[in-house]
């Protein structure tokens, strides 16, 4: 354990935001699996409501230093053409 004030501050950040991205990576991840779903039940309404939450939650994971920008491009690239192939 530390033992430095610093080391002991530089712990208590360390665990705030290892639970604010872990909180974030969550509601990415279930932003993806509504849209997937959305997607299996062959409702192209509400694929397009999903998608569209979907891509603001993939901007806001950029923003935040979550995912790189290239990793986010991609993500919405792929869901967009599985959107498109499903009409």
């Amino acid at each position: 354990m530390a033992n430095h004030f610093s080391a002991l501050k530089r712990a208590r950040q360390t665990t705030k935001r290892t639970a604010r991205n872990r909180a974030n990576t969550s509601q990415l991840r279930t932003a993806l699996r509504k849209f997937r779903t959305a997607l299996e039940a062959g409702k192209p309404a509400d694929a397009k409501a999903a998608f569209s939450g979907t891509t603001s939650m993939i901007d806001k994971a950029i923003k935040k230093g979550l995912i790189h920008k290239n990793t986010g491009a991609r993500y919405k690239s792929r869901l967009n053409a599985r959107l498109v192939a499903m009409k």
